[in-house]
């Protein structure tokens, strides 16, 4: 197609991409949107692969992270929007070569219709890969596999993971693609490759953890002031948790108290009179509570979860692993400053990255633990696996976001982690939303976004790694390893063939064609 409608179609593409995850979420469209971004990529030259890449970037992350200028305006979302679509560009360009080598390469046709649809769907894990590692950590937000939470598609990430449902999503579709280039419809065995893989992954199956008991969780929303901007006094925050969690103080059999992100926005480790709070609490209720707070050490500051007992205090604790670039600390702060000071002058108070494992023993039982972002973080999610954790506790808080399409985003990051972990996910929002989520993804109980209030649930809990955890990012790095290898492959063998093809008189359309 010209050049100006593969610059439509890939804006377009970005745009119907995004549909696919929450919160529209209509998650057949995110493989219109994947068709949309790779079609116009076909035949075209490097520089041209990365305009047409960049567009389709800025189509994606302009709608999907639009949520980012609730409160900051349009700055921190055009650089976050238009630094991530860099990344989509450069993989644009690796899968325009791999469009135009691997046919220069060896011109069978089962090599297009599999070897192509394998190294393009590499490339864009590739392409995932670098954006959930660079810089400062990446940010792993909008990978293919969140958009298919509640799809039959979703399974798979018990077996390989994220990146692995990734790939066979990019697959699927490029090898229709060929499938259809190719016009390979006169002979219906060629479409056997896809049309086994697109069966082989609806069918399959979740691995199968192993049943280990419940858990009864209390878990509450208060839905206080705990946005950024919110006008509070101290305490404030942790007065409207008490009150949503007064009605539970006549429920028998509670076996752990669970709050949100910043649910104590008084440190009761430097606070007396909340650790008599928090005391009394456990006392009435007979139970542990997890909560978070900001915590101190000499001049560095924490986004801490404690696991607090009635007589002891805090007896075991983690901080967040990952804290949020430009969010809660500025890296490089002498640039930025010197870039937008009224902006990062918001950010007065810096987090430091937390060093302990992401579990609490409750007693018996093991949770795994993830502080708000840190749940689209593959490694630590594994890390509290390996350790025993028999549940999750995700802690969140979305007050920043009200209203906006990030609080769903994220948790159909939670469900896919409750499937490709094989454990009970308990998500609790200051503000929502708040779900427990089963090991098999489905919603069990629910708080109103928005709204005040407290669940108790009991909780299945399961015991079993899934393969997904036991390969962990083995399955990355050998999709990673794997498509740069083949890409290269691809040149070299193409270029070596070059001779030959100019020698036979046949062109680049030619070859292509067979």
């Amino acid at each position: 197609m010209p050049l100006w409608a593969a610059l439509l179609v890939s804006a377009a593409g970005g745009v119907v991409y995004d549909l696919g995850f929450p919160d529209v979420g209509a998650w057949p469209l995110a493989f219109v949107g994947i068709a949309l971004a790779l079609v116009p990529l076909i035949g075209r030259s490097a520089w041209a692969a990365f305009h047409i890449g960049l567009v389709f970037g800025l189509g994606f992350y302009l709608t999907h992270v639009s949520w980012t200028t609730l409160y900051l305006g349009p700055v921190p979302w055009l650089a976050l929007s238009i630094f991530e679509s860099l990344f989509v560009a450069g993989g644009a360009v690796l899968i325009a070569l791999a469009y135009r080598w691997v046919p220069l390469a060896n011109p069978s046709s089962w090599v297009r219709l599999i070897g192509l649809p394998l190294l393009v769907a590499g490339l864009w894990v590739l392409r995932e890969a670098a954006t959930g590692t660079l810089p400062y950590g990446g940010f792993p937000w909008g990978r293919a596999a969140q958009s298919q939470s509640e799809s039959p598609f979703a399974q798979v990430v018990s077996w390989v993971g994220s990146s692995g449902l990734g790939f066979v999503m990019v697959v699927i579709v490029a090898g229709a693609i060929e499938w259809v280039r190719l016009r390979e419809w006169r002979d219906l065995r060629t479409a056997i490759p896809v049309a086994a893989l697109l069966v082989v992954a609806v069918a399959v199956p979740a691995w199968p953890t192993t049943p280990a008991g419940e858990l009864r969780v209390a878990s509450v929303q208060g839905n206080g002031p705990a946005g950024y901007f919110d006008e509070r006094a101290q305490g404030d925050i942790l007065q409207t948790q008490l009150d949503a969690t007064a009605p539970l103080l006549d429920e028998d059999g509670i076996d752990v108290l669970l709050w949100p992100e910043g649910g104590s926005d008084i440190d009761p480790t430097r606070s007396p009179e909340v650790a008599r709070v928090f005391d009394s609490l456990g006392d009435r209720l007979d139970a542990p509570i997890v909560l978070n707070t900001v915590t101190t050490d000499g001049e560095r500051f924490f986004n801490t979860s404690l696991l607090w007992r009635s007589g002891e205090g805090a007896v075991d604790r983690f901080s967040k692993r990952n804290p949020v670039p430009f969010g809660e600390y500025i890296p490089d702060r002498w640039f930025y400053d010197a870039l937008v000071p009224d902006l990062t002058g918001l950010v007065q108070r810096g987090y430091s990255p937390g060093t302990e494992p992401p579990v609490f023993d409750l007693g018996g039982t093991v949770t795994g633990l993830a502080i708000c972002f840190d749940v689209i973080y593959d490694d630590l999610i594994w890390e509290g696996a390996r350790d025993g954790a028999e549940l999750y506790m995700f802690q969140t808080n979305n007050a920043d976001f009200r209203g906006t399409d990030e609080n769903e985003q994220q948790l159909a990051i939670a469900r896919l982690r409750a499937i490709e972990t094989g454990r009970s996910v308990v998500n609790i929002s200051t503000v929502g939303t708040s779900q427990v989520i089963d090991p098999t993804g489905r919603t069990i109980d629910a708080l109103p976004a928005y709204e005040a209030g407290a669940m108790v649930t009991d909780v299945e809990l399961r015991e079993g790694l899934t393969p997904s955890v036991v390969l962990g990012g083995a399955v990355p790095l050998l999709l990673v390893i794997g498509s740069i290898a083949g890409l290269i492959a691809a040149g070299v063998l193409a270029q070596r063939n070059a001779p030959r093809r100019a020698g036979s008189g046949r062109g680049v359309d030619e070859v292509s064609a067979g």
